[in-house]
């Protein structure tokens, strides 16, 4: 057999963690809290959002004629009002923060905290004990250190009570709402008449 000679050259980027010249394992992962693709969905709720007197519009709230068609509608109303439930859970977020004073500063504190390390980051790296910290594991120490003042805060009652709230409020809204009425009324006509006779 004759020796046949292979040339393998590139670049390999590698998911393993990399050993620096310190000693310290860093991972070829890069952490933005402004991406693109958060940026795109957060507009793309912006654009799907539905009027809002269509959203609270009263006569269309009905109550659904059996449990089967309850059922779809709560999906319906889920996939046709999604912007708007999103919206609807980031006010009760907002409702949270704007009555509880302690957490907001909280908030505000830890954020301030964020924004003065990305600024100090730009301009020089932060060495603690002689490690150089990457800026996602400085988000993670204050976010370590922020966690006895949102305790302290109440900031686990408030997370749960917007989930439970929110919950309550868009299945509210999607079992009563009629969809039909607004993606066919023709169909909505003909029920009625049949519900009649």
């Amino acid at each position: 057999m004759a020796d046949v000679e292979i040339e393998v050259t590139g670049n390999i980027t590698s998911l393993e963690p990399v050993k620096t010249s310190k000693g310290m394992f860093q991972l070829p992962m890069h952490v933005s809290l402004s991406s693109p693709a958060a940026r795109e969905w957060f507009g793309q709720r912006r654009e799907n959002i539905r009027p809002w007197t269509v959203f609270v519009n009263t006569g269309n709230f009905r109550t659904p004629s059996s449990l089967p068609r309850l059922s779809k509608r709560i999906m319906k109303n889920v996939e046709y009002f999604q912007s708007n439930y999103f919206f609807v859970f980031l006010g009760l977020i907002a409702y949270c923060l704007i009555t509880s004073p302690l957490l907001l500063i909280a908030v505000a504190a830890s954020l301030g905290a964020c924004y003065i390390l990305s600024l100090k980051n730009a301009e020089r790296k932060i060495n603690i004990l002689g490690h150089e910290l990457t800026l996602a594991q400085q988000y993670g120490m204050v976010a370590l250190c922020s966690l006895p003042l949102f305790y302290l805060a109440g900031a686990g009652s408030v997370i749960f009570w917007v989930l439970g709230a929110s919950i309550f409020i868009i299945t509210l809204h999607a079992a009563f709402y009629n969809i039909d009425s607004i993606l066919n009324p023709d169909e909505e006509r003909v029920e009625l008449m049949m519900e009649q006779v």
